[in-house]
C-alpha cells in the first residue's frame, strides 16, 4: 500500500518520471530486508537491453534526414502527385510524415522536420496557420505507428515480443490510420474551400522528382528491406539507416557540414539519455509490481467490469487517453506494460494486437493538452498559442478514435501480416 502511494504522491507533484518510478521501489526497499544492492543491478538490468541500441540510432537517422535535405526531396515528389487535390499541400504534408515516419520512429521528431519546412509552405499558399499547424501535428502521430517506431521497441523489451514481428505488426494500421487522416484533411480543406495547386499534373516534372530524389526515397526501402527481408535484425537495419542517410546528406546532396551532424547527434543523445534512466528505474519498478502483486489486483479489479476481450480493451484504451493527457508515451508504455500485460494475456489477446493499440492510444496523447508534445513542437514553428493549434485539431483526434475504434473490432489488420510471415 505505501508503494501506491508513494507513487501516486509523486505523480500528483509533478516528480520527474525516473524519479516517481524509483522512489517506490527504494522506499519498500528500505522496508524489507532485500540488500540494496539490489537496486544498482536492476538499474544496470534496465538498461541492458541490446534492442534498445536501435532507439538512439533511428533518432539519429531522422535528424541527420532532416538537416542534409533528404525530408525536401520527400515532400517535392508527394507535392507533385496531390499537390492539384483539395487541400493539396495539407495531403502532402500527411504523406511526408508517413513517408518521413519510415525512417525516424519518433513523433515530435517528424513533425520538427516535416513542418519546418510544409507550415510555412502552407502559410504562402493561404492555408489558416493554425489549420497548417494541426495538420503536421496530427500527420506527426503516425511517426510511432508506421515501422520503425521507437515506443515499439520499448514495449517489445518489456513485453518479451519480437520488435520485428511489432513493426510488420504496425505497417497496415499505419497506412489505415494515414488514409484515414488524409480523408479528414480533404473534406475539411473542401468545406472551407481551401484549393490545391491549379496547375495541371505534370508527368515529366514527376519523374524529375523521383529521379533527383531517388537516393532519399529509397531509405526506408533500404530499412525495412533490410528488416522484412531477414537481411539484418532492427537493431542493425538502425546503424545502416544511419549510415545511408549521411551518406545521401553528404555525398550525394552535398549540403551537409560537421555542425549540422554534431547537432544531430546532439538530438539522439538528447532524446535517448533520458530513457536510459527511465528504463533502468522501470526494471526496478516492475520488480516491486510483481512483489506486490499489483497486476494481479489490476487484472481482478478489470475484470470484475467485463471478460470480453473487446470491451476490455475499449476499457483500456478509454484509461490509456486520459493518462496520455498528463504522462509521457515512453512513459505511459513503461509503467503500463508490466500492469496490463499479463491481463490482456488472461482474456487471450496477442500481445502484439495490444501493443498496437497501446501505440494508437499513445498518439492520441501526442494531440491532447496540457501534454500534447506535437501541439507544442507544430505551435512553435507556426507561432501560435497552443490553445489555437488545440481547437483545429478536434477532427483529427476523433479520426484516430474511429481508427482506434476499428483496429479494436478487427484485430486482424494489426496480426495478418505477422501470421503471414510465420
Amino acid at each position: 500500500m505505501i508503494f501506491v502511494l508513494v507513487f501516486v504522491f509523486c505523480l500528483l507533484i509533478g516528480v520527474p518520471i525516473f524519479a516517481a518510478l524509483g522512489v517506490p521501489a527504494l522506499v519498500e526497499l528500505m522496508m524489507s530486508p532485500i540488500p540494496l544492492a539490489s537496486l544498482a543491478h536492476s538499474l544496470f538490468d534496465g538498461v541492458d537491453k541490446f534492442p534498445l541500441l536501435a532507439i538512439p540510432c533511428f533518432v539519429l537517422a531522422g535528424a541527420v534526414m532532416a538537416r542534409g535535405g533528404i525530408t525536401d526531396d520527400i515532400v517535392n515528389v508527394m507535392r507533385s502527385v496531390v499537390g492539384r487535390a483539395w487541400g493539396g499541400l495539407a495531403i502532402v504534408t500527411i504523406l511526408s510524415c508517413m513517408f518521413f515516419a519510415a525512417i525516424s520512429g519518433s513523433g515530435p521528431g517528424t513533425v520538427a522536420a516535416i513542418g519546418t519546412l510544409l507550415i510555412p509552405a502552407m502559410q504562402r499558399d493561404g492555408y489558416p496557420r493554425d489549420f497548417a499547424a494541426a495538420v503536421t501535428s496530427s500527420g506527426g502521430t503516425l511517426g510511432i505507428l508506421l515501422p520503425p517506431s521507437n515506443p515499439m521497441i520499448v514495449y517489445g523489451v518489456l513485453a518479451s515480443v519480437s520488435i520485428g514481428d511489432l513493426f510488420l505488426a504496425g505497417l497496415l494500421p499505419g497506412i489505415f490510420m494515414g488514409a484515414l487522416l488524409i480523408g479528414t484533411t480533404w473534406f475539411l480543406s473542401r468545406r472551407n474551400g481551401y484549393r490545391g495547386n491549379p496547375v495541371p499534373f505534370d508527368r515529366r516534372a514527376f519523374l524529375r522528382s523521383l529521379w533527383v530524389g531517388k537516393f532519399s526515397l529509397a531509405t526506408p526501402f533500404v530499412v525495412l528491406g533490410g528488416i522484412y527481408g531477414g537481411i539484418f535484425t532492427p537493431v542493425e537495419a538502425s546503424v545502416v539507416a544511419v549510415v545511408y542517410s549521411a551518406l545521401v546528406a553528404v555525398v550525394v546532396k552535398r549540403n551537409m557540414g560537421l555542425a549540422d551532424f554534431w547537432a544531430a547527434l546532439g538530438e539522439a543523445s538528447t532524446v535517448c539519455g533520458g530513457l536510459v534512466v527511465i528504463m533502468g528505474t522501470a526494471v526496478f519498478f516492475g520488480e516491486f509490481l510483481a512483489l506486490n502483486q499489483i497486476p494481479q489486483k489490476v487484472a481482478g479489479m478489470l475484470l470484475t467490469v467485463t471478460s470480453d476481450p473487446i470491451l476490455m480493451l475499449l476499457l483500456i484504451s478509454v484509461i490509456l487517453i486520459i493518462l496520455g493527457m498528463f504522462m509521457e508515451t515512453l512513459s505511459t508504455i513503461i509503467i503500463l506494460t508490466p500492469i496490463l500485460l499479463p491481463l490482456v494475456k488472461q482474456l487471450g489477446i496477442d500481445p502484439i494486437h495490444f501493443g498496437i493499440i497501446l501505440v494508437v492510444t499513445s498518439e492520441i496523447g501526442f494531440l491532447t493538452p496540457p501534454l500534447g508534445v506535437n501541439l507544442f513542437v507544430a505551435s512553435s514553428i507556426a507561432k501560435l498559442r497552443i490553445e489555437d493549434v488545440a481547437r483545429r485539431v478536434v477532427p483529427f483526434i476523433l479520426t484516430i478514435i474511429v481508427g482506434l475504434l476499428v483496429l479494436i473490432w478487427f484485430p486482424q489488420i494489426s496480426t495478418v501480416l505477422v501470421e503471414l510471415k510465420r
